[in-house]
């Protein structure tokens, strides 16, 4: 399951996962954020909020989540990971190579600098 919540006054999109990644997930975060995008240029950030990857439930979803990604990684000027995985802190370093977006990790205590940094002006 991937919860989100779009505050759409700061252009900000969180997602959480709370269980094994389903294609549905992906469907239902795409019609959030291609409304958002109707309506504006771009999100101002995304903000993953993860304590550990948990996966994806099957195949699709993987397909999913890299569709989600491919058709949408152009319009969000910055990506914050915040995590204390160990290698969640590592990941933001290999997705810069393959989105446009610019991504920071942040340990979980800085939500609200992680907040502060997609807030701000790029």
């Amino acid at each position: 399951m991937l919860e989100h919540h779009l505050d759409e006054n700061d252009g900000i999109l969180t997602v959480k996962p709370s269980g094994r990644l389903a294609a549905e997930d992906f469907a239902a975060l795409a019609r959030v954020v291609d409304d958002y995008l109707e309506r504006n240029e771009a999100l101002a950030g995304l903000l993953i909020d993860a304590e550990a990857f948990p996966g994806w439930e099957d195949f699709a979803a993987l397909l999913s989540h890299l569709k989600f990604v491919r058709e949408h990684h152009r319009r969000i000027k910055k990506v914050a990971a915040l995590s204390d995985s160990a290698i969640l802190t590592v990941m933001p370093r290999i997705a810069a190579h393959f989105v446009s977006a610019e991504v920071r990790h942040f340990a979980t205590a800085a939500r609200g600098a992680a907040l502060d940094w997609l807030r701000a002006a790029a």
